[in-house]
């Protein structure tokens, strides 16, 4: 039997999994990692605790079944799309305004962290053509306005002293193998990369023009060294293998072989692709163009995949080749899910009330919730648990918005609050929150079906995934079935052993997604007109609470 391993490196973790050749996960574990969060929009995280965490999960995982390093045939990594900063000797380089850059710790800026909306805007200002593959606007939460943003705030001599600016995927595999080797998600999705044939007028994958109009003229005159993917065989395909394996040194850091096979590495959220899209497929041939993955968790991620290029605006993508050599993929997304849940338990006066009540009776506290739900459902003597909220509504975009609108300006509300500070009024916010979310995905889904998708399936994964009233809530806004993988909070890490297992053997991605990964449970919309009809009016709220906020902002602004 053959064992992969895989590696994610999420917002708040690093997990391992390592699953055998039916792809049943054999070792599990889990390690926090550090944020530092000095002001409301800077998240910053350190490579050199990332990567202490991702070697402390690998050892736990492997004691799992008290596996041995040579068991390990072949290694994945995924992570968040956040952007890493080096020197030219590969050591970390800080990225830390707040200690005029001389703290190194922190060298990673999150996903999260918006500190270049400035920079964004201005690049979305020249409209240049380039951006119509992020949906026709370029996130702050991508690399280049951070990079920007660097080349733009940080001393001269520092600037210059950076020898490699990569999207943190890319970085594992670099501190795996030692190998500079991109990837083509991290390039395309994150980094304004062109791969060839996509614009035939760009040999190089950069567009000269682009980075010139933006204020990067630098990167072009240094051949985009520091960006990486300069050489046609820099850029791998998810899940080829990167250099000459595992390093001795990363070897002995993981307790694994010298020269293991690494997969080249993906986003996140694309991992929850790969561990979901080919579990759901009812054929082995070929990827199906109905389905969108969505991996939730703190953020959420909704991944589409087509033969041809489909643009959407506000939608990133189409990008071609970075998941399945050929096919081409969108990506929706929401920038605050589980984080929103949270605040809204968090920011409550009956939280620690109800955390109290969940412990009591052995429940954790999204479970007590959904139970106290039903119970008030029944004391008010309604039909649906869904109508509690009847007056109650959220809009939540609470940390921007990243599709289908694209504005990271935008901010949450609420409508309906009452003096209400019992534990009864916290479960109705946490209902509302959850329908705010679902029915932003519902907002999502129209804007790619309208364009030229067909999508009817989602394929779910990530934590919120245990919730059984937030499933159900995806399937009835959307009136889209919902399909689970059979590993549900796993999917995302076991996607990256996938990487790992293609790193190994002649099969390609798609095949090895299917052999891999199995579906598990499915929700179907509820076939009853009264939710539908109650979803559609919550849908047209959700939809007039974004006609007010920019109505009052005209207001304000003139």
């Amino acid at each position: 039997m053959s064992y992969y391993l895989g590696i994610d490196v999420g917002t708040g973790s690093a997990r391992a999994a390592v699953i055998n050749d039916n792809g049943e996960i054999k070792g599990y574990a889990v390690v926090p990692i550090t944020t530092h969060h000095p002001m409301h929009n800077i998240y910053e995280q350190s490579t050199q605790n990332i990567w202490n965490s991702i070697c402390q999960a690998v050892h736990d995982a492997m004691a799992t079944n008290d596996l041995k390093g040579q068991n390990i045939k072949g290694i994945g990594f995924d992570a968040t799309c956040s952007l890493v900063v080096l020197d030219k000797q590969g050591y970390p380089q800080s990225v830390d305004e707040a200690s005029e850059f001389t703290d190194n710790t922190w060298n990673v800026i999150l996903w999260a962290d918006h500190r270049a909306i400035e920079q964004a805007k201005r690049i979305n200002d020249t409209r240049h053509a380039v951006l119509q593959y992020v949906g026709n606007t370029i996130s702050p939460e991508m690399e280049i306005p951070k990079t920007l943003w660097l080349k733009e705030n940080l001393p001269e001599e520092k600037w210059n002293a950076i020898g490699h600016l990569m999207d943190l995927p890319d970085f594992l595999t670099f501190r795996a193998t030692g190998s500079v080797a991109r990837s083509t998600c991290s390039l395309i999705c994150k980094c304004s990369y062109l791969p060839r044939g996509v614009e035939t007028n760009l040999p190089e994958g950069w567009d000269r023009d682009y980075f010139e109009a933006i204020g990067l003229e630098c990167l072009v005159e240094e051949q985009w060294k520091r960006l990486g993917g300069n050489e046609q065989d820099e850029v791998l395909h998810a899940g080829d293998r990167v250099g000459n394996g595992l390093t001795e040194q990363a070897a002995l850091d993981l307790g694994l072989l010298p020269g293991t096979p690494v997969g080249s590495a993906v986003i996140d959220a694309y991992a929850g692709a790969v561990a979901t899209l080919g579990a759901s497929s009812s054929s082995s041939s070929s990827p199906l163009s109905n389905r969108l993955a969505i991996i939730c968790g703190t953020s959420s991620c909704h991944i589409a995949m087509a033969r041809q290029p489909i643009f959407v605006p506000g939608v990133w993508g189409p990008y071609h080749s970075v998941l399945l050599p050929d096919m081409w993929c969108a990506e929706g997304g929401q920038s605050s899910t589980g984080q929103l849940i949270d605040y809204t338990l968090n920011t409550h006066p009956a939280i620690q009330q109800a955390k109290e009540k969940a412990t009591e009776k052995g429940l954790n506290i999204y479970t007590f919730l959904n139970e106290h739900l039903a119970q008030l459902q029944q004391q008010r003597g309604l039909d649906y648990l869904d109508q509690l909220t009847q007056q109650l509504h959220v809009y939540p975009d609470f940390h921007g918005n990243r599709s289908p609108l694209a504005d990271p300006t935008l901010r949450g509300s609420l409508v309906g609050v009452t003096l209400d500070q019992s534990v009864d009024d916290l479960a109705l916010r946490y209902l509302a929150t959850l329908q705010a979310i679902a029915c932003q995905t519902r907002h999502i889904l129209e804007s790619m079906n309208q364009r030229g998708y067909r999508i009817d399936t989602l394929c779910l994964s990530g934590g919120l995934c245990k919730n059984k009233v937030f499933l159900q809530l995806h399937a009835d806004v959307t009136g889209c079935q919902v399909v689970l993988p059979e590993s549900i909070e796993a999917a995302v890490v076991i996607g990256a052993a996938i990487l790992g297992a293609k790193a190994t053997g002649n099969d390609d991605l798609w095949q090895t997604m299917c052999r891999l990964t199995r579906a598990g449970d499915v929700i179907l919309p509820r076939q009853d007109k009264n939710i539908q009809q109650l979803y559609d009016r919550r849908y047209r709220v959700f939809g007039e609470l974004l006609k007010d906020q920019k109505k009052y902002r005209e207001i304000m602004d003139a």
